[in-house]
């Protein structure tokens, strides 16, 4: 029997703002959905592997299973920035891969309030208090510098967030679902140019779900029908370098890991049918498009321009509304990325659903100044 991995059961809470609940709360919420996907109950898995960023007390893998049932297995906590939840999913996917368990469940989960994505109180380097710090101001530079390299304009920017939020219309657990024309988007308040408002991700609360088995487990159980394989589970940081900014190289880790992935699957960018990237700002989106080679270096604004990353187009991206509308529950993201590819390699994704999809890509990365960055690429395929 091959030690191929497979995601059985998947699932999401509706992205949003729940100050009445606990995050222990919302995790249960989302691991009861993933194993009644999969028909599972919580005495069936063997661990379980929790990423959360923000809950200060702690221990919310256990303080979730005491909500949904105490089993004695081992439980996993994670923080890994933005990567938090795809780290999660790695090391359950590296458990099962590793033969130590065959049937695990791991969660991701966030509450956020309102506000800056990345602010909070803790101390900063002269640099943040300088302002370039600041997780919008570092993804303005990102793109200024693709500006000054390719001449990619605001306006190209802009459509990024235009596409992702007519996309989320079509998304029932999205937290925005409202079209955003290319001129609002534009003259919307302008938070780090040329990032306005409308371009920056939004910060709510969620959590999202997977259960992963070996192949063994999948055709015991007889679940094959719905099963999505994983074909690569890669994660990375940066690679040292002499550079004049203090600020994180979100797309050195980018290509690093997407490299990784491609070769590990024994595929290429080409052989993908649809992406969810980290578009915490637009900036990103478009920048990302040619760290993961969807495009040549240089070519991502005629990707945006041309519709090849919307609907219908050659390689949609973000279909799910992306960060920008679905939300951002930094916890929660990667294996909510996840869950959207899974919708779509089943062909459960209704109406925004990609035709003929069996490829799918999720990419999410995290950091900031003085921290580095932590990038995880997950390849999904139709079993």
């Amino acid at each position: 029997m091959s030690d191929d991995v497979y995601v059985i059961g998947i699932d999401m809470t509706k992205f949003g703002r729940y100050p009445d609940r606990t995050v222990p709360n919302l995790a249960a919420e989302a691991a009861l959905m993933a194993l009644d996907d999969c028909g599972l109950s919580i005495d069936q898995m063997q661990a379980l592997y929790c990423g959360n960023l923000g809950e200060s007390s702690g221990m919310v893998g256990q303080r979730t299973l005491a909500e949904i049932g105490q089993t004695g297995i081992p439980v996993i906590n994670v923080a890994n920035a933005c990567a938090t939840g795809a780290t999660a999913f790695r090391d359950a996917w590296m458990s099962v891969k590793a033969e130590v368990y065959d049937l695990v469940l791991a969660v991701g989960v966030e509450q956020m309030g309102k506000g800056l994505l990345g602010g909070g109180s803790r101390k900063v380097s002269t640099e943040g208090i300088l302002g370039s710090g600041t997780m919008p101001t570092m993804f303005s530079q990102i793109g200024l510098e693709h500006t000054r390299k390719y001449g990619t304009t605001f306006e190209q920017f802009a459509k990024v967030s235009v596409k992702n939020h007519h996309h989320s219309t079509m998304n029932a657990k999205s937290m925005y679902r409202i079209e955003t024309p290319l001129e609002e988007v534009m003259n919307a308040e302008m938070i780090s140019y040329p990032n306005t408002k409308l371009m920056c991700s939004v910060n709510v609360d969620g959590s999202a779900a997977a259960v992963l088995a070996s192949e063994a487990k999948v055709r015991e159980l007889g679940l094959m029908g719905r099963a999505v394989k994983v074909r690569a589970s890669v994660m990375s940081s940066n690679p040292f370098e002499e550079r004049q900014l203090a600020m994180p190289d979100f797309s050195a880790a980018t290509r690093i890991a997407a490299k990784n992935a491609y070769e590990r699957a024994g595929l290429g960018p080409e052989d993908v049918d649809l992406v969810e990237l980290h578009d915490c700002f637009a900036t990103a989106e478009l920048v990302h498009y040619e760290n993961l080679g969807l495009c040549e270096d240089g070519q991502a604004g005629r990707l945006i321009d041309e519709g090849e990353t919307a609907l219908g187009g050659r390689i949609p991206v973000n279909v799910s509304g992306g960060l920008l509308s679905k939300g951002h529950p930094l916890g929660a993201t990667g294996i909510a990325n996840i869950y959207e590819i899974c919708t779509h390699l089943r062909g459960e994704a209704g109406e925004r659903q990609v035709e003929g999809a069996r490829v799918g890509l999720t990419h999410v990365v995290g950091g900031g100044p003085g921290m580095g960055t932590a990038c995880g690429i997950h390849i999904l395929e139709k079993a």
